[in-house]
């Protein structure tokens, strides 16, 4: 699959769903960064069961009815040139909260709140979050198909990519980690019994899926005793094995007393290292903000992709500033070109018929 360009607007989530449905903000929130130029947008954390949301107002792909409203979206998305994608997500132990503007507690269920949090073992994120309850094999089995499920109805929306939610402490991660992974079974213990669950995943939504599949991982629990690089460059090389294309390199969540490091650009190293080490191709994210910065990592060899997150919510058109900063070429929709510089050619190609290539 072809992209305009190596940048890309990471899964953002809104909590602006109800039962799950993709509504107007999502429309104009992602064809906003569409029309700015990102070569990829990222539709946000999507959950492939119900229970599977952070919070009530979480975005959901768990039944056909979802499909029109994210079609709308990437419809516009493709008539700007821009590849769409869809990350799909079940949030585990981390599940059934209120949104994040409000009071860190149980949502309750007056507002669309559920009790019965799932996790691979029964150990609450923090004291003030629901106890999870334990899965069985069974549950596990069904959450698997879940995603298989939701990847089927994403393809049936016309989506381009697909990525896997395996970082940030949610259900996925979950497993990955001893932190949270204390199970005596299949699932538990050896590295192979702990990526087990998202390799099963992967092949479940490879089975659904012909285009470009992406997991995201967090590279580092930044706690002691938990998952490190090691296991990720390895992991890595089993999610190859399980037709994966791409890892999306992101870091922590996990835990409430993680010591992260943070800095610009600071996951990219893990991005590089697991690219060289393991032979598999990466995306960077994590505080990347500046178009030489963005530009060098990928010119280095240190990620495929560039993935951005809050700055394109501070700026949609990021991409564009992006492209003239760095006298590249780059489309802009006809009806903007007024705000072009003066003295910039705008020549017609094989782009959609609102684009114009700037030189």
């Amino acid at each position: 699959m072809e992209f305009a360009n190596r940048i890309g607007v990471s899964p953002m989530c809104q909590y602006s769903s109800v039962d799950g449905f993709a509504s107007d903000w999502h429309l104009v929130h992602l064809g906003s960064r569409a029309v700015g130029g990102a070569g990829l947008v990222f539709v946000e954390a999507t959950a492939v069961g119900p229970e599977g949301r952070i919070t009530p107002g979480d975005m959901g792909l768990w039944k056909d009815e979802h499909i029109e409203n994210l079609r709308r979206i990437v419809d516009f998305g493709h008539t700007q040139g821009c590849r769409m994608g869809i990350q799909l997500a079940h949030a585990g132990r981390k599940a059934g909260m209120r949104k994040p503007w409000e009071p860190v507690e149980p949502a309750p269920a007056a507002e669309g709140g559920w009790a019965d949090v799932l996790a691979p073992s029964a150990v609450a994120f923090a004291d003030n979050y629901v106890a999870p309850r334990e899965l069985d094999a069974e549950g596990i089995a069904r959450i698997v198909g879940d995603f298989g499920r939701a990847a089927a109805r994403a393809r049936r929306a016309g989506f381009d990519v697909i990525e896997i939610h395996g970082a940030h402490g949610y259900l996925l991660h979950e497993f990955l980690s001893p932190l949270s992974n204390l199970r005596k079974d299949e699932y538990g213990g050896s590295l192979e019994n702990r990526t087990r669950m998202l390799r099963e995943v992967a092949r479940a939504v490879r089975n659904e899926w012909a285009g470009p599949l992406f997991v995201r991982i967090s590279a580092t629990d930044w706690a002691e005793g938990g998952w490190d690089i090691g296991e990720s460059v390895e992991s890595a090389g089993l999610m190859k094995e399980a037709g994966v294309d791409l890892i999306d390199v992101s870091s922590g969540g996990l835990v409430s007393y993680a010591k992260v490091q943070p800095g610009p650009g600071y996951q990219v190293p893990f991005s590089a290292r697991i690219r060289r080490e393991a032979g598999i191709r990466t995306a960077a994210v994590g505080m990347i903000t500046d178009a030489a910065q963005a530009d060098q990592i990928v010119r280095n060899g240190e990620a495929d992709l560039v993935l951005l997150a809050r700055e394109m919510l501070r700026d949609p058109y990021w991409t564009l500033r992006s492209a003239a900063r760095l006298g590249r070429k780059i489309t802009w929709p006809v009806q903007y070109l007024r705000a072009v510089e003066q003295g910039t050619a705008a020549r017609a190609a094989a782009v959609p018929p609102n684009l114009v290539k700037i030189y």
